[in-house]
């Protein structure tokens, strides 16, 4: 099956007007987002139609939110799950605090159920919680399938994961992925580089992802140049079509 391929709305956190950001995607010869909290104030349901308008208007579809926080305020998850549900977006990129973890797992599978949208859990690196498999295993064996993994390749690499195994070890749990890229300095800094150009196999990647039947979007995430993405976003592209 073709994945549909976006970019995360944080790669133009200095284009803080969607509209803009809209016509940015659409010019990459790309028709779908991940949308963060810099575009998007999920608390304020009264800005929703017009965000989405924005991207409606450019062709771009909103097909994932993230990554959001999900904890046991049910009001801060109303507004959360309600623009997903406006947009018509089948995944949330996500993560949770410790504090209060059984409460906020509790309501992230009473919404995502509510809601119909699938929640992939991000695993942010060595230095989050959840960047380890040990702790996805672990948050996994207490949840349905409803809750999964955004599978992030870069912080996988950071984390001493490698994201290939990810993909064969939780296969159908995996909601989303963002195709992201790290080279490391020799004190082990990561470093934003155009996907397919560091440590990431791309080819690999593929493979493992079709062997699951792996359905869901591909979000592309660069970091870097944040006041002129352009140019090495459509890198990225062509490199990422040229593999998908």
């Amino acid at each position: 099956m073709k994945n549909r391929i976006g970019v995360q709305s944080y790669c133009f956190r200095d284009f803080p007007e969607n509209a803009e950001v809209a016509k940015l995607v659409s010019g990459l010869g790309l028709d779908a987002i991940e949308v963060c909290g810099v575009h998007v104030d999920f608390q304020k349901p009264g800005s929703f139609a017009s965000a989405l308008a924005a991207y409606g208007k450019s062709g771009v579809g909103v097909v994932s939110t993230g990554v959001n926080q999900v904890t046991a305020d049910l009001r801060a998850m109303d507004g959360l799950f309600g623009f997903s549900k406006a947009a018509g977006a089948s995944v949330m990129s996500v993560d949770f605090a410790l504090q209060n973890l059984d409460g906020s797992i509790a309501c992230a599978e009473s919404y995502s159920e509510r809601y119909g949208v699938n929640l992939g859990v991000h695993n942010h690196g060595g230095r989050h919680w959840l960047g380890s498999v040990q702790a996805l295993d672990w948050v996994f064996s207490r949840t349905t399938k409803r809750i999964g993994l955004t599978l992030d390749t870069a912080w996988a690499l950071d984390a001493g994961e490698d994201p290939v195994a990810m993909v064969e070890r939780y296969g159908e749990r995996i909601h989303a992925v963002h195709l992201k890229d790290f080279t490391f300095t020799g004190n082990g800094k990561p470093e934003d580089v155009i996907v397919g150009k560091g440590n990431l196999d791309l080819r690999t990647l593929k493979a493992a992802l079709d062997s699951v039947g792996f359905s869901g979007p591909l979000i592309i995430e660069y970091e870097g140049d944040a006041s002129n993405p352009v140019p090495a976003l459509k890198e990225c592209v062509t490199i990422i079509r040229s593999v998908f």
